[in-house]
């Protein structure tokens, strides 16, 4: 796509200034906050500050708060952005100053991983019972990659993204992915997990699943894995998830059979124990989504309590109306 003589001398004109291009250069391979591009970049928090504002106004970064921390990262969408990206593929990989950046921005995820790991730590024991009693993640990844399928995805969507597992999953089917979190220190693993995969298109932030930071109609695969069964109202999430997708859209939701362990209450936080497939479906159906595929999986344990995973894959069945006249007029009479 081509661009007009004033989109291009004003976006040469932002980026062609020296901090403002290692900038870009950095937030391409990531959100980083002011605070680590003033320690990778070596100057003041205000300098940084204002050359951020310069390339947001220019429309070639995005910036999104959590909590008292606010994130940056390359914009991905507009011919502006896509002119930038031609920029940083054109600057040599030997370059002296964009080499010892990349050296620091590594020193500033390898912390964020260690801060990662050890919130990891303190919660392991309880993560460790919990995934005892759970069918095991390589037959869940199977039969997630399975119903999803090959076929590329534009845009997905991770509602609880947690450690970031399904952003990584799917990573080589969808083009951009956002993952939704409300906790800090999720964010904070899942981030240092997409560092550690080196994922750039999938970017995570913090939100409330029941009232997304979103517009409507955005994304083809909105994914819910092991979430609803914390929330009080789930099927509130389920209709914000419904809000998102683009008409023919996906929705994939992985979360417990119902059982009986009435002990994940109080030890661990479960609001509810499990969701049968006629109360899904009814919660589906509700919000404009038809059940597709449905699947139920096992824990392959013996002797004790264990759970059951189930897999609901539903579509938007707005697209499937829209195409039902076209569908009638080419009927023969």
């Amino acid at each position: 796509m081509g661009h007009s003589l004033d989109t291009l001398v004003d976006v040469l004109k932002t980026a062609g200034e020296p901090t403002r291009f290692r900038l870009l250069a950095l937030v391409a391979a990531g959100d980083l906050t002011v605070t680590d591009l003033t320690e990778i970049l070596g100057q003041s928090q205000p300098r940084i500050s204002r050359h951020l504002k310069l390339l947001a106004e220019e429309d070639l970064i995005e910036r999104y708060q959590e909590g008292a921390w606010a994130y940056f990262r390359l914009k991905r969408e507009g011919t502006a952005a896509a002119l930038v990206r031609t920029l940083l593929t054109a600057v040599s990989i030997d370059d002296p100053i964009l080499a010892r950046d990349r050296e620091r921005l590594a020193t500033v995820k390898q912390a964020r991983a260690e801060r990662a790991q050890a919130y990891f730590s303190r919660n392991a024991a309880e993560w460790d019972e919990l995934r005892r009693l759970h069918v095991s993640d390589a037959v869940v990844e199977k039969a997630l990659l399975k119903l999803v399928g090959r076929t590329p995805v534009d845009s997905l969507l991770d509602l609880g993204t947690g450690t970031g597992w399904i952003l990584q999953l799917l990573s080589e089917v969808y083009r951009r992915a956002v993952g939704i979190d409300a906790s800090r220190d999720m964010l904070s693993v899942a981030r240092a997990n997409l560092d550690k995969a080196g994922i750039v298109k999938a970017s995570v932030r913090q939100g409330d699943i029941l009232n997304l930071p979103l517009d409507g109609q955005d994304f083809d695969l909105v994914t819910i894995h092991q979430v609803l069964h914390f929330l009080d109202q789930p099927e509130r999430a389920i209709a914000e998830a419904a809000r998102v997708l683009r008409p023919g859209g996906r929705l994939l939701i992985v979360d417990l059979a119902p059982h009986n362990l009435e002990y994940l209450r109080d030890e661990h936080a479960h609001v509810r124990l499990g969701f049968s497939h006629e109360t899904m479906a009814e919660w589906l159906e509700k919000v404009g989504l038809d059940v597709q595929e449905v699947v139920d999986l096992a824990a392959d344990r013996q002797g004790g309590p264990s759970l059951t995973a189930t897999v609901w894959l539903a579509r938007d069945r707005r697209l499937l109306i829209a195409d039902a006249p076209a569908a009638k007029e080419m009927t023969p009479a």
